[in-house]
C-alpha cells in the first residue's frame, strides 16, 4: 500500500487532481489518497471545488509527493517557505509527481535541476523560466527522471498516472483502470499534440 499525498493551494486546476484521482482512486488496495495543504482545511480550486484537507503534519513519508498545477502555482513560486516546504517533502518521497504546471513549483526547488521535465505547453516559456538549467522537453505528454514524474496540460495528468500503474502494479492494472474510465489512453510519452498547437 502506498500512499498518495496530494499537496493542494488555492486556484488548482481541478482536473490535474482528479483525473489522476480517479486513476489512482479506482485501486484502492495499492493507494491510500491524503488530500493535504500548509495549513489544512477547505481549499478552493480554480472552478470553485471545495476539498477539505489535512495538514502537511500529515504528510506520510516515502510515499507518492502528488503536485497539481493552476493559477494558483505564481503566486506560490515566489514564496520561499512554501518552496523550502515542497522540496523538504520531495526530498522525503519515494516518487514526486506533477501536471501542468505542478512542474514549476518543483522546479523552483532545485531538485530538477538537469534532469528531464515538462510542462502545460500553454504555460512552457513562464515554466521554463523558473529553472532553465532543467531539461525541459517541449513535446512531451509526461516524463520521467528518477523518481520525478512530470505531465504536460491538466488531462496529460491521467496518462501520465496510467503509465506510473502500469509501472508499478502491471499493465493489466492500468488497462483495466482505462476500461472501467471509458477513457483512452494516449500511451506515448512523446505523443504530445499539444505542442505545436
Amino acid at each position: 500500500m502506498m500512499i498518495l499525498n496530494i499537496l493542494l493551494f488555492d486556484d488548482f486546476e481541478t482536473l490535474d487532481v482528479f483525473g489522476p484521482v480517479e486513476v489512482f482512486g479506482n485501486l484502492p488496495n495499492d493507494y491510500t489518497l491524503k488530500y493535504l495543504s500548509r495549513n489544512g482545511g477547505l481549499v478552493k480550486s480554480r472552478h470553485a471545488v471545495e476539498v477539505t484537507t489535512e495538514s502537511i503534519d500529515s504528510f506520510s513519508e516515502d510515499g507518492i509527493l502528488f503536485l497539481p498545477g493552476g493559477y494558483g502555482t505564481r503566486p506560490l513560486v515566489e514564496d520561499e517557505s512554501y518552496v523550502n516546504m515542497v522540496k523538504d517533502l520531495c526530498e522525503k518521497s519515494k516518487y514526486c509527481l506533477t501536471v501542468c504546471t505542478g512542474s514549476a513549483l518543483l522546479a523552483k526547488t532545485g531538485l530538477l535541476k538537469d534532469l528531464n521535465a515538462t510542462s502545460n505547453k500553454l504555460s512552457f516559456d513562464w515554466v521554463v523560466s523558473i529553472d532553465p538549467e532543467v531539461q525541459w522537453l517541449k513535446k512531451a505528454r509526461w516524463s520521467v527522471d528518477g523518481k520525478y514524474w512530470t505531465s504536460s496540460g491538466v488531462s496529460a495528468g491521467i496518462d501520465m498516472a496510467l503509465a506510473f500503474v502500469e509501472q508499478l502494479n502491471g499493465r493489466n492494472e492500468a488497462l483495466k483502470v482505462s476500461r472501467f474510465m471509458e477513457y483512452i489512453w494516449n500511451e506515448g510519452m512523446d505523443n504530445d499534440p499539444f505542442s505545436t498547437k
